[in-house]
Order: structure tokens, then sequence, then C-alpha cells
């Protein structure tokens, strides 16, 4: 293993960092927030950095497919034979989150900066590095002589926009991808940069757009105020039918689930490790926190139970340019992440039976919903992964795996997991504590991305087995 990590140390500072500096710097924004990407490129030029990486560091008998369906964005698939039985289904994505804004000094989206051991930069961490990382942890098999099974390594370009694409490609690439019996995501989360975290469930998501319309026009604030009702106050209204501003509790029922026993144990036995940085970890402004809330909670909180979170607003001027006029309409963007199990379009319905019916002082009310995103929980863990996963955290770095469900959503793994029901299913990521996907100042923290490189390796190799480590197969026997 020491011979394994210098490898992999050398091959992400010489081959990696390079290739994934130039595609930080690289504004792909998803499909969602750039409907004009083919004119503009940016997609192009991200699938051709890795195609071109690829191209130079796959195994020599694997054979690349450059999938693209018209009006669809493109995937990049690579199967790559193998000597074991099985196959393994590895998974990134190279689109993007927007800028954001409130990157400090010296950093920003588009321009890579590597401080240490962090890269800064938008879609290192989330999910650019996956590729690569996928790569290496197949030539560090190679290197060490292990045998692994087939492997396909599927990268989509539509995932920040909640896959809209892929399930096109999944059927095209059918034959390609064939059964596969393992998956293994890279674009997950972790608690902390000190073990190897394995995601046991994600949320679903409903996203769109709530509009409260009063006026054809807007008219003076002092002429109208008390007459007309502002559309600002037509929508607090209609947000307190889904959200109890007293508690934060989402109000429909449908939105709820019941939370397994197994997962409510996961999430007591995270608490216990991480302790205060399940909720140290965000910048935090002022005193703002939730205080006296159990930190099992918390972490169920974000992972089993629904939320709201209003992620932009339309018809609102800027401050510089707010004139006193009562405003015609205003737009909310809605984002509701709902438990692992909820089927994201009775969501939708029982929102729109909330919302619609009876609207605040009769005003006109549009809800339009985007594609949602259906949540995933794992099924229940092979001894043989559940020792590989252990074996590789330590082997890494020096302490157990832990498990934890993840508050964001990643559509393929619902889609996955639906279609290859008896697979064993590996999510992990690099997006730890203050890595900031999708917020300013993201960042790769790239030792712990090199450790998990090697973990992945270990995984790959393990796998050609299905075997656990005896002494610990006899403990659990016993």
């Amino acid at each position: 293993m020491t011979d394994t990590r210098e490898f992999l140390d050398r091959f992400w500072e010489d081959e990696i960092l390079p290739s994934l500096t130039d595609y930080v710097a690289v504004p792909n924004v998803s499909v969602l927030f750039d409907p004009d990407w083919e004119a503009n490129g940016h997609m192009e030029d991200a699938l051709q950095m890795g195609k071109a990486f690829m191209e130079k560091h796959a195994p020599d008998d694997a054979t690349l497919h450059v999938g693209r369906i018209p009006g669809r964005t493109p995937l990049l698939l690579l199967d790559c034979p193998g000597e074991a039985d099985g196959t393994i289904l590895m998974y990134g994505h190279l689109d993007k989150q927007p800028e954001m804004v409130g990157w400090r000094d010296g950093l920003g989206p588009w321009s890579p900066v590597r401080e240490g051991d962090k890269l800064y930069g938008r879609g290192g961490a989330d999910d650019g590095y996956a590729l690569y990382c996928a790569l290496a942890a197949l030539e560090a098999v190679r290197r060490e002589g292990r045998k692994r099974a087939r492997v396909v390594l599927l990268v989509e370009f539509s995932e920040e926009s909640g896959s809209p694409d892929l399930p096109a490609y999944m059927e095209s690439f059918a034959d390609v991808i064939g059964s596969p019996d393992l998956v293994i995501c890279l674009d997950s989360g972790a608690g902390n940069y000190d073990q190897l975290w394995s995601t046991t469930s994600l949320r679903g998501m409903v996203g769109g757009t709530l509009q409260a319309e009063v006026l054809t026009e807007g008219v003076h604030s002092g002429d109208a105020g008390g007459v007309v009702p502002p559309p600002f106050l037509i929508l607090r209204k209609l947000l307190d039918r889904l959200e109890d501003p007293a508690t934060d509790r989402i109000i429909p029922e449908a939105l709820h689930a019941e939370i397994p026993a197994e997962r409510v144990a996961q999430a007591e036995a995270a608490a216990e490790t991480l302790g205060s940085d399940t909720f140290s970890r965000f910048p935090w402004a002022g005193d703002t926190g939730r205080p006296g809330v159990p930190t099992g909670e918390l972490i169920l909180n974000r992972t089993w139970r629904p939320n709201l979170a209003v992620t932009g607003a339309g018809g609102l001027p800027s401050l510089e340019k707010a004139g006193n006029v009562l405003l015609p309409q205003v737009t909310l963007n809605l984002s509701f992440r709902l438990p692992p199990t909820v089927d994201p379009r009775a969501a939708q319905d029982a929102i729109r039976e909330v919302v619609e019916p009876d609207p605040p002082y009769g005003a006109k009310v549009t809800l339009h919903f985007h594609e949602p995103a259906q949540g995933w929980s794992a099924p229940a863990l092979a001894p043989w992964l559940g020792d590989a996963l252990h074996d590789a955290s330590m082997g890494a770095y020096g302490k157990p795996a832990m498990y934890m469900g993840e508050g964001g959503s990643i559509p393929f793994m619902g889609m996955l997991g639906e279609q290859f029901p008896e697979a064993q299913f590996v999510i992990t990521g690099v997006l730890g504590p203050n890595s900031n996907a999708h917020g300013p100042n993201e960042f790769l923290e790239i030792a712990y991305a090199k450790r998990l490189t090697e973990a992945v390796a270990t995984v790959v190799a393990r796998h050609a087995t299905r075997q656990g480590t005896p002494a610990r197969i006899a403990s659990r026997e016993a």
C-alpha cells in the first residue's frame, strides 16, 4: 500500500491536478442555468477535457463512447473489460452550478486557486474530480497486479439540472452498461476529512416557481397602500400554508415519511463521531442557530425530513432601483427537499392542493414545477462490502468507515435503484466541512481526495473476490 500511496500522490500532482485546474476554469454551468449551452460551447470544452484524459489514462483495452443525442447534453461512457466476474458502474458528472455571489477576495468560480491542500473554484469537488479519481483507482489496481471486474465509467453533463437527459442515455447504452452488481458514485459528501464516508440515503427534491400577481402594472405605494394587497404579502400567506412559521415544520403530511430505525441508529453514530462539527461547519452569521436540538436530530433533519428553501426571487428591483412602488407581481423560486422514500410527484400534487385553492385576496397565483428528483435509500449492505469499506477506510485514513444520509439529491441513484434492485451501492465523495458546493468559495480538499482514490481502489479490488476479512467473518458468524 505504501507504493500505491506514493503512486497516487504523484499521479494526482502530475496528471490530475493540472487537468482538473483547467476544468475548474471552464464556466460549464448546467443546462437549467444555461439554455444556450450548445452555442456557448463551454460544455463541449469540458467534454473534450474529460475525453482527452480518458484517452490518455484509460486501460489499454477500454472502449470510449461519446453520447450525443440531438437536443440533449452529451455523455462520456468508458467500458473497461476486467478479469473477474461482475460489472462495476462508476459515476460522476462534469456540469456545474452557477457562479453564486460572495467569493472572497482573490477567489472566483472560474479562477482556480490552490492554497495548500485546497483547490478553490466551481466544480472541482462537485464533481469534476470524480472522473480523475475513478481512472486513478483503476490504474492503482492494475499496478498492484490485482484482478478486478469489468468497470463502466459513466460521466454525464446534466446532473445539476436534475439529470433530465440521463434516462435517454441509459436506454441508448443499455447493452453497453449491462447489469452492474456494484455502483460506485463519487458525487456525495463526507462528514469529516478523517475517514471514508458512505452515503446511506439521499433526499428527493421538488423545485418550482410560485408567483403572486395583483396588478397589471406597478402603482404608487402611497396611493395604493391599504387598498391593494402587496404580492409579497400574498406569497407570505401562501408559504405559511406550506411551512409552520413558528416551528418551521413542513405542513403537508404527504411530504413526510417514517424514518427507518437503522437510519436513526446511523444518525446517532454519526452524531457521536462528528459532535459539534455537525453544525459548526456552516458559516453562521451572528447568533444564528438551533439551540436545544440534539445533534442526532439535526442529522435526521437534513437527511430524512422535508424542508423548504427560497432560493431566488423575480419582480423585486435591486435596492438601488427600488422606488416607492407597489409591485404588480413577485415570483419566488422554491426548493423542497424530501425524505428519500417520498414520491416527488405525489409531493407536487400535495403542494398544489395547498397553494392554489382560495388564494389570499383572490390574487392571481401561478405555481410551476421543475422536473422533480426521486430520493434514494440504500439496500442492506452485503457482508463483503461492509468489510471492504472498513478495510478501505482503515488503510487509507487509519479510521473506520462511517455511514450517514445526505441532504442533497443525486437523481441518478433513484434511477439506478429502480433499474438494478439487486446491485450494491457505494455512494461517497469529497464534499466535507466547508467545501461549500453550490455556494461561494467551493473547494476540493486535495489530501482527502488522494486518500479517497486509494479507498476506491481497495473496494474495486475486493469486489473481484466478494470476500470479507476472515477474522471479522468468524466474529460476525459467532
